[in-house]
């Protein structure tokens, strides 16, 4: 025989649950003391192995209190009605996910993009810069942010290999 925290014990679950069964007529204790303690057996034990088995597959209480007290005799259909419900949740957090890749896969998380390198370059020779200007914001900016530099060069969709040399060409004039 158990009491009520040896037996929470054996199955991994806290005393509040087991008693909590109680309360909702899923678990019943064998005996009690002299002392009025609850008494568990070994069939106790199978009852709550098998609760425990059930809400592993995320069977609900009240699913359970059926299955085992025989108000639903068919538990194949309680599982499969459990597994249908799962395949559904299953496919929504899919769905969840792919929504997720696909903005993740847009940099800009939806928003259009601003400005293009030839809109920069236009802007800039508009305000007045030469080349060699446009060269020596370059190396300032490559010596005083480098890794915001990066970023703008990026941000304009320049390719990786020109990111590269204006760069490197920066940081030669910044030197």
């Amino acid at each position: 025989m158990w009491t009520v925290s040896k037996l929470a014990a054996r199955c991994g679950l806290s005393r509040g649950t087991l008693l909590y069964y109680e309360s909702i007529g899923l678990l019943k204790p064998a005996a009690r003391s002299a002392a009025n303690y609850r008494r568990y057996g070994e069939q106790d034990l199978r009852r709550l192995q098998q609760i425990c088995a059930y809400r592993h597959a995320g069977l609900t209480l009240a699913d359970i209190g059926g299955i085992l007290d025989r108000r639903e005799t068919d538990a194949a259909g309680v599982l499969k009605r459990r597994l249908l419900a799962l395949d559904g949740e299953i496919e929504t957090l899919r769905a969840h996910q792919r929504a997720i890749l696909r903005l993740l896969k847009t940099d800009s998380f939806g928003r259009k993009k601003m400005i293009t390198r030839e809109k920069w370059v236009g802007i800039m020779k508009a305000s007045g810069l030469t080349e060699a200007d446009m060269h020596r914001w370059h190396a300032e900016f490559e010596r005083a942010a480098p890794d915001e530099h990066q970023e703008f060069l990026e941000f304009l969709h320049i390719p990786a290999e020109e990111v590269r040399t204006i760069r490197d060409w920066s940081r030669k004039q910044a030197g």
